[in-house]
């Protein structure tokens, strides 16, 4: 890990993307501070976009998927790993997924979706751990944080109707 991140070059714009603007260099729990990092930005872009932030979100979130695939593919090689703790783009797109669904916009259901999708992308149960042990490359890194952002979203959704 130590390896890898130190090839890691904030000035690559890839690299940059990939580590969540060097989000994901924290020594501990990088992938939890990369989440963080990413609902800054949610609140930051929600800030400054309101009232056009929603659409906007889902028009930035299909290529930020896309875009995620190639910058966490061509991150990993530059770094020879398969999936390097520093890169954390695909927490940023799978904490976004689950932020477009929150049934209310408040610190609460931010919390909930946040412990939620830790869980999940931590302990990787079901589909996000057949994700992470069979599909490889970029695709391979964003898609269990993706699968797991919707099991966040859909759980929140559910969760919103019974409360």
């Amino acid at each position: 890990m130590k390896q890898a991140r130190s090839r890691l070059r904030l000035r690559y714009p890839w690299h940059c993307l990939a580590s969540g603007f060097g989000a994901g260099l924290s020594p501990v729990m990088p992938g939890s501070v990369g989440t963080l990092a990413a609902i800054l930005l949610w609140y930051l872009l929600w800030y400054l976009l309101n009232p056009l932030f929603l659409p906007f979100l889902w028009l930035w979130l299909l290529p930020g998927i896309a875009g995620g695939v190639y910058i966490c593919g061509k991150t990993a090689r530059d770094l020879g790993s398969a999936d390097p703790g520093c890169i954390v783009w695909d927490e940023f797109v799978g904490i976004w997924i689950v932020l477009i669904a929150l049934p209310a916009n408040n610190w609460q259901w931010v919390m909930a979706g946040f412990v939620i999708f830790r869980i999940l992308d931590i302990v990787k149960p079901g589909p996000v751990g057949w994700c992470d042990r069979n599909v490889s490359g970029g695709l391979g890194i964003m898609l269990d944080d993706i699968v797991a952002g919707v099991m966040t979203a859909g759980t929140l959704y559910l969760a919103g109707l019974i409360i």
